[in-house]
């Protein structure tokens, strides 16, 4: 009598009574890791919210100092050591931007500071500079390369008489791939355990980073970087450029568009829990090992029948395996009628394989043979010597038809046509589908003359059936044969498709046969 698995399972769920315990340590690691990783993620939040607001108090206070100082420009544009001394003023009292430069309503530059970068009297041909010409109004620029060759952020406001006309404008510059303001602002928020923080602007570019070989790299495929580029803030697990995972806060800097993130890798996070879980694991390791030697031998002489039943299912279509099943010793319930079941399934199966094959030869869309059931015949004919016909065709314009009426109604068309040639052939005839448009009908025993019988009587049943939605559609068809086009098969299929083009050359509609050859 076979033993019931359930008393067999109840046995197993004895001696693993540690099994509630292992749940509970792994229920416990997982819960105190999500908190971890919530709290990082939260802490790392505000902190990119705190940082974003100062940055963002920056941006204003700078944008402040520039006005203030354009107020002070005012009727002084022509006296350019005048001009100089406010820029050094500027510059060096706010300490705000790494360089100044004035410049009148046509971007020529009237002073700068410091002195060093040379641009007295050139004119600016950046797009900030002509934006800020042409909106003549205070503007943040984009990360840009200026003409003394530093990659900087410009930050502009207009310079205007008492009645409003536009003199020119006054620019701060922060050199991004050199020290700056953020690095002041945002340097000291580095950790040595890996943490660290950046900043990019709307597009994804980055314009501060601990590491500044990274500054101006343009980042894509993070989702912390994607959703503070479109104002949003909030937390994210995410990868960084060298593959460590990191858990990230990121909020935007509303005054500019730019976003902030810190993270910090998920590893030193969850350093210490992985370390108290490794040591509960070792202390309880020897017990585990014992219970598990005795599981695995439980289970293995339980699993034996099931095991030899599995490697007849693998090869279930070899003659052999009934046998092989046959021999299996299903010593309890289960296995017992597991065993029956795929005896009878082996038939089944059998039978699935055969509609497989057949499924195999068959064009899905139409119903027609494809390459695979061509090549069968093909090969078959030959074996027997049989001479036969090719009527190579497709249908006339039928890019159009997809492009008019979509690949759906072009769907529709090409079954239409495959039930014609359906309706032409014979029982033996092979009509297939080995293209988009494109179809071959092979006629064994037929001549070419036949052969051209049969396609000037589908090219006429084609051409009078309606074919909804698109009306009326027309074939162009080529006929060859073998023998009579060649001794070569290969060469009876080109001259059939030679055969097409030329009825497409022709005006289409009609058929075009192979002569036979000398």
């Amino acid at each position: 009598m076979a033993v019931d698995l359930r008393k067999l399972i109840l046995a197993l769920a004895l001696l693993g009574a540690f099994l509630p315990f292992a749940n509970t340590l792994h229920a416990s690691y997982q819960v105190q890791r999500q908190q971890l990783m919530d709290s990082t993620l939260e802490g790392n939040l505000a902190y990119a919210t705190k940082l974003a607001k100062s940055t963002d108090d920056f941006i204003q206070s700078a944008q402040l100092q520039l006005e203030y100082t354009a107020q002070l420009l005012v009727g002084q544009m022509d006296d350019a050591e005048k001009l100089g001394t406010e820029a050094a003023r500027l510059r060096l009292m706010s300490k705000s931007f790494n360089s100044i430069v004035i410049f009148d309503d046509t971007g020529k530059v009237l002073a700068t500071s410091p002195e060093t970068l040379q641009l007295q009297g050139r004119i600016l041909a950046s797009a900030a500079v002509k934006e800020s010409i042409r909106s003549r109004r205070p503007l943040i620029s984009k990360p840009y390369l200026s003409a003394t060759g530093n990659f900087i952020v410009l930050m502009v406001s207009p310079i205007r008489d008492p009645q409003g006309g536009f003199l020119g404008a006054i620019g701060g510059a922060i050199h991004l791939q050199k020290e700056n303001i953020l690095d002041r602002l945002l340097g000291q928020h580095f950790y040595h355990d890996g943490s660290y923080l950046f900043v990019v602007d709307g597009e994804g570019r980055i314009i501060y980073h601990p590491d500044g070989n990274r500054i101006g790299k343009v980042i894509r495929g993070n989702r912390a970087v994607d959703e503070v580029t479109h104002g949003g803030s909030g937390t994210a697990s995410v990868v960084n450029s060298k593959g460590i995972p990191m858990l990230a806060g990121y909020a935007p800097v509303a005054a500019t568009g730019w976003g902030v993130i810190a993270q910090r890798p998920r590893g030193v996070t969850l350093a210490p829990l992985t370390s108290l879980m490794r040591t509960v694991f070792f202390k309880t390791l020897p017990l585990a090992a014992v219970t598990v030697l005795l599981l695995w031998w439980c289970a293995r002489v339980i699993a034996r029948p099931l095991h030899m039943l599995a490697d007849g299912a693998r090869t279930m279509d070899q003659p052999e395996t009934t046998q092989n099943i046959r021999s299996v010793r299903s010593w309890y319930f289960e296995s017992r009628e597991l065993k029956k079941a795929m005896l009878l399934g082996i038939g089944l199966f059998q039978k699935s394989i055969t509609k497989l094959r057949e499924d195999v030869n068959t064009d899905p869309l139409t119903g027609l043979g494809n390459r695979r059931h061509l090549q069968a015949r093909l090969q078959e004919l030959q074996e027997r010597a049989m001479p036969f016909a090719l009527v190579s065709l497709d249908i006339d314009h039928f890019k159009q038809v997809n492009d008019t009426w979509g690949h759906d109604v072009g769907d529709l068309v090409l079954k239409q046509l495959a039930m014609h040639m359906q309706d032409v052939s014979r029982v033996d005839d092979a009509p297939c589908r080995v293209g988009g448009e494109e179809f071959l009908l092979l006629l064994p025993g037929a001549s070419v003359a036949s052969a051209t019988q049969v396609a000037e009587r589908l090219r006429q049943q084609v051409e009078r059936a309606s074919m909804a939605p698109v009306g009326q559609v027309t074939v162009s068809l080529g006929v060859a044969g073998w023998p009579e086009s060649g001794q070569d098969v290969a060469a009876v299929f080109k001259r059939a498709d030679e055969m097409l083009y030329a009825a497409k050359r022709g005006g289409r509609n009609r058929v075009e046969f192979s002569a036979p050859s000398a």
